[in-house]
């Protein structure tokens, strides 16, 4: 059996959907609070741990990242110690991309990379590069405003950060599910068994890349200017974000300055069955999908 844990997240919930597609497969939702035929999967609650991983031989590992980190080494360590003592006979965790290091989410990413390497199991590493939704947030964010000014501002400088699908990550990590299962289940060790794969990005955004998607979506040019990150972080402690989440911001911010995201080298595409999904066609969907269309656009000329 297959267990997939945070199904009642975006990547969970994708990662289960594609495995509930494919013949020959028994999968189960795990969740925080079991609902219908998911199991009740809580990493606040290691005694749960037990009875949710009762029978699983794979085990599709989402990190829990949003919390602090102490929380979150808590809550990946139990998962390793009831994996194991469930006898689960292979974890695929889904970690960070290498180009993140410097970024302060990083920590526990590989604090987890590590606890998993003395494990009594097989384990894959799944290091995701940054998620399309990042720019995807920023664009929306700044959309009602690029759309009266003809300006889009974000204080990525004239960084570039290479950034992927959720769906493709959900698609990597069904299919490695799939291929370990079935290994499990010939009795032999399989091929993604004490691999890391690296699933960077192939495309790089920037803020001119935004501006562009946004002209796409509103049919009229967009410009970039650069903005500060001090302005950033007082507009991000307005919003509603925990105090960790600002910080985890701000770091992602700085880092795409500073040039250190922009990897693009790596196993993605060797993994998908199609060509990774374009970020930008995301950024233009998703401001059309928010209502911000060309229609509604005021008629001011852009700077």
């Amino acid at each position: 059996m297959i267990l997939v844990t945070g199904t009642s997240g975006a990547l969970g919930g994708l990662i289960h959907e594609r495995l509930t597609a494919l013949p020959d497969v028994d999968v189960v939702a795990g969740t925080r609070t079991a609902s219908g035929d998911a199991r009740r999967i809580d990493f606040d609650d290691p005694d749960s741990l037990a009875d949710g991983f009762a029978g699983v031989t794979v085990l599709v590992f989402v990190s829990a990242g949003y919390a602090e980190d102490d929380v979150v080494l808590a809550r990946h360590g139990a998962v390793v110690d009831a994996a194991a003592e469930a006898g689960v006979r292979h974890v695929i965790y889904t970690s960070l991309a290498g180009s993140g290091d410097r970024l302060s989410i990083a920590v526990p990413h590989r604090w987890t990379e590590d606890r998993l390497v003395g494990a009594p199991f097989d384990v894959t590493v799944l290091r995701n590069g940054l998620y399309a939704e990042v720019p995807v947030g920023l664009a929306l964010m700044a959309a009602e405003s690029a759309a009266a000014t003809g300006v889009f501002s974000a204080p990525l400088g004239d960084g570039r950060v290479a950034v992927v699908a959720r769906e493709d990550l959900a698609d990597v990590a069904a299919r490695v599910a799939a291929e370990a299962y079935a290994d499990v289940r010939a009795g032999r060790r399989g091929r993604h068994a004490g691999r890391t794969y690296e699933l960077e990005g192939v495309a790089e955004v920037g803020g001119a890349d935004i501006a562009a998607a946004l002209s796409t979506a509103f049919g009229r040019p967009i410009r970039y200017e650069p903005g500060a990150l001090s302005d950033a972080r007082v507009v991000l402690t307005t919003v509603g974000l925990e105090p960790y989440q600002v910080g985890h911001t701000i770091s992602i911010f700085s880092n795409i300055n500073a040039g250190f995201l922009d990897q693009r080298d790596g196993d993605l595409p060797a993994l998908l069955p199609t060509a990774p999904r374009p970020p930008l066609d995301l950024i233009a969907d998703a401001v059309r999908a928010g209502g911000f269309v060309s229609s509604s656009v005021p008629a001011a000329s852009p700077r």
